[in-house]
């Protein structure tokens, strides 16, 4: 069974339902260790105390908080509990709104919520109301000792706990002073390079499938590695293919690129056997 990451309950009118956050991620990434060039032996690090530089016991080690220069006061896990204790071990439903009025902006980190010890029917009872409806619970809960914003969503037979971005740390467009360096509202499309464009859309068009997307870089890494390891450890162990030239969409013949580019995916899909024309 995956370890929880956090157990508590869902609190839903005067309904408490007992639940537990797991991991919705498949960490496949590759890790580096940092080792010393001279020798290939591994880093260490070590906590230590900056008033002797002597290394500190794990067991010695407390969080703070400064509250003036070189000043502080600690804080223990158990503290950091009591200060609100609904909060850490309660997910408070404060609203329920349309599922598609949530904007993906502030999506930000998606976690399984799976049913505690006795908390089955009330779990279902949630999800099924969730999908009935077509709504999103709204909550805030903490973890890791900071309070979240999160949806939560039905999604099959479970429920997905979102962790969401708050409003005020999202800068909306109108309100982004960065973006005034990039004004597009001169920049101007001609019907044919639509029309030339819409084509190329649709012919790269396909079904939703999620699993048909991979995260390359790390397979080419691994492949890399794989490789580097039987060869020997040389500079010049495998090709690598240049990265494409940017295209200057200013002057080039957007046309002509965007033609080449539908009929090339008709050679990449045979198949096909709808087209649209291009004039």
């Amino acid at each position: 069974m995956a370890r929880a990451l956090w157990s508590g309950a869902i609190s839903f009118g005067l309904l408490n339902i007992p639940v537990a956050v797991l991991s919705a991620k498949e960490d496949e990434r590759i890790s580096f260790r940092m080792l010393d060039k001279r020798n290939n032996s591994p880093i260490g690090y070590k906590q230590y105390t900056k008033a002797t530089g002597k290394e500190v016991d794990k067991k010695n080690i407390v969080k703070a908080y400064e509250y003036e220069k070189n000043q502080f006061v600690t804080i223990t896990e158990d503290e950091l509990k009591k200060v609100n204790p609904k909060a850490t071990q309660t997910i408070d439903i404060e609203d329920f709104v349309n599922l598609k009025d949530v904007d993906f902006l502030l999506f930000e980190k998606p976690y399984y919520l799976v049913p505690g010890k006795n908390g089955e029917k009330g779990y279902v009872l949630l999800r099924d109301i969730l999908q009935d409806t077509q709504k999103a619970a709204v909550a805030k809960f903490v973890l890791h000792n900071r309070q979240h914003l999160v949806t939560i969503i039905p999604r099959e037979d479970y429920l997905i706990l979102e962790v969401m971005r708050f409003q005020h740390e999202v800068t909306e467009v109108s309100e982004a002073k960065h973006l005034d360096d990039y004004d597009l509202s001169k920049v101007k499309v001609s019907p044919r390079e639509m029309k030339a464009a819409k084509a190329l859309v649709d012919e790269m068009t396909e079904k939703w499938k999620p699993d048909k997307y991979r995260d390359t870089y790390q397979d080419e890494l691994k492949k890399y590695i794989k490789h580097k390891v039987k060869v020997g450890d040389v500079e010049a162990a495998a090709e690598f293919e240049e990265a494409p030239k940017s295209t200057d969409t200013n002057s080039a013949d957007l046309m002509t690129l965007l033609q080449k580019s539908v009929l090339r995916g008709k050679v990449k899909k045979p198949k096909t056997t709808h087209s649209t024309r291009l004039h």
